[in-house]
């Protein structure tokens, strides 16, 4: 049976997920992710897409954003095809990057957004990347750091 379509209206608000195939590392350093990053800051800008949380893991990353005019699809599309061939060209692989597609929920900003924030912004910490609050306010890969002006703000640039 064929998976079905996404809601996928421009100004909706999503909490997408992405992972490495098998559960495989899709950042080797702080340049892949530093290019990630670059790609998501010039694709929100291009397409008008906000947005608001990011933690960015080994393996998977959790984003909260809401679509522009193109809609999440389109977006999503640019940035994971852009991404992949980024990263097997630079580490010299070939196939798939990413598990399936993306995973996307559909929030609603009211009642979820704040516990939605919390939730991605503590990310690292629960796996244990960072060991302390403390370390987390300083993690570069994660909005927490941005929002207490100590992180990728200067990268990332957020776009609300």
């Amino acid at each position: 049976m064929p998976r079905g379509a996404r809601l996928d209206a421009p100004g909706t608000l999503h909490h997408v997920i992405v992972r490495g195939i098998e559960k495989g590392a899709i950042f080797q350093d702080d340049r892949d992710r530093t290019e990630f990053v670059r790609r998501l800051r010039e694709l929100a800008k291009s397409t008008g897409t906000t947005f608001y949380a990011f933690a960015m893991m080994t393996n998977h990353v959790h984003l909260l954003l809401k679509s522009g005019t193109t809609g999440l699809s389109t977006f999503m599309r640019r940035l994971l095809s852009g991404y992949a061939q980024y990263y097997n060209r630079r580490h010299m692989r070939v196939g798939h990057l990413f598990q399936n597609r993306y995973k996307s929920i559909i929030c609603e900003e009211e009642a979820y957004f704040s516990q939605l924030v919390a939730y991605l912004h503590l990310n690292p910490l629960r796996a244990g990347i960072v060991s302390s609050l403390d370390e987390l306010a300083s993690y570069l890969w994660c909005g927490h750091s941005v929002l207490l002006g100590r992180g990728l703000g200067h990268v990332l640039q957020i776009v609300k």
